[in-house]
């Protein structure tokens, strides 16, 4: 690294500083966070109806509540890949919600939360996945990982003075 390197230059990361950048990390972490919030609801509400879907469910919650603190810690890395796992989830989505509308037949087992229910939040996660894919794409877009080797004479960008010696 520089920093063991050279005492008197840093790695500044001028990406992460730009207010888009900032707005996009937030944004993304928040829809992780509440479509894991959904996926949560869906999956004890309707735990003794999915049998085999629970493992892949708690996969899910787990995986995109990681991928949210890794966001958080401008990690970019995990943007394609919640892309691409938002896009199965889409999927999942978009075909279970019709199938709980439907489940008013005889001899069909009852969800703990009403069916109706069910679907309409398993609908709700479709334009959320949407918005999940455009906005972890266009933060993938914003290069978060350029570093940039500075001395400790010039002035960070933005108007912060470099970070003192250690």
């Amino acid at each position: 690294m520089a920093d063991d390197e050279n005492p008197d230059t840093y790695l500044d990361r001028p990406n992460r500083r730009k207010a888009s950048s900032k707005a996009t990390k937030a944004i993304v972490a928040f829809l992780l966070v509440v479509s894991a919030v959904i996926m949560i609801i869906i999956t004890f509400g309707g735990w003794d109806t999915l049998e085999g879907a629970i493992p892949l469910q708690i996969a899910y919650i787990v995986l995109y509540l990681g991928m949210a603190f890794l966001v958080m810690r401008w990690n970019r890395g995990v943007l394609p890949l919640s892309a691409a796992l938002a896009i199965v989830l889409l999927i999942f989505a978009a075909v279970s919600g019709p199938a709980w509308f439907d489940r008013d037949k005889a001899g069909l087992t009852d969800p703990t939360l009403d069916e109706d229910i069910l679907g309409l939040l398993s609908l709700i996660l479709v334009p959320v996945q949407i918005l999940l894919i455009a906005f972890a794409m266009r933060g993938f877009q914003q290069a978060w990982n350029v570093e940039v080797e500075k001395t400790r004479d010039e002035p960070r960008g933005g108007g912060e003075p470099a970070p003192a010696a250690a």
